[in-house]
């Protein structure tokens, strides 16, 4: 259950979407709980109009949504149903032989006179590479072991 406070930042925040999925005479149907469950695990927060004219039905299918949905019921404003559902996190398969990609670092280099302006220049460095305090790019070594620790291993 959302406390009021709640309730009003995401209210707040639904004020300027656009209505995701419209419902029609028929009411909401298995194709419209699968899209609205869709939409809630993508954006946690959405809008739904109802092309009905009744207040109460209405009201009673915002509650229903909710209920089936495990959504909160937001707001209910004219014909526009505003429901919220915390982002289920990503789940995503981690590699153990991943290494780390390149990534783009930008090296600035000052005038010698200070008059002029800095050079910037974007550079993109690779895993294995690293960026010297004088802006040059040198491969990373493999670090010397001693032989005792070799020989321990």
């Amino acid at each position: 259950m959302l406390t009021p406070a709640q309730r009003k930042e995401h209210r707040a925040a639904a004020h300027h979407l656009d209505p995701v999925v419209m419902i029609g005479a028929e009411g909401a149907t298995a194709a419209v709980e699968k899209e609205l469950d869709a939409a809630l695990n993508a954006h946690g927060l959405v809008k739904v109009r109802v092309f009905s004219d009744d207040r109460a039905a209405r009201e009673a299918l915002l509650a229903e949504l909710a209920e089936k949905l495990s959504a909160a019921p937001i707001q209910h404003i004219g014909k526009l149903l505003v429901l919220w559902r915390p982002i289920p996190p990503k789940a995503k398969p981690e590699r153990e032989d991943r290494m780390p990609g390149p990534r783009t670092v930008k090296l600035v280099s000052f005038s010698k006179s200070g008059n002029h302006r800095a050079t910037v220049r974007k550079v993109k460095v690779f895993g294995n590479e690293r960026v010297t305090s004088g802006g040059q790019i040198k491969r990373a070594k493999v670090r010397a072991t001693s032989v005792k620790k070799k020989a321990q291993d």
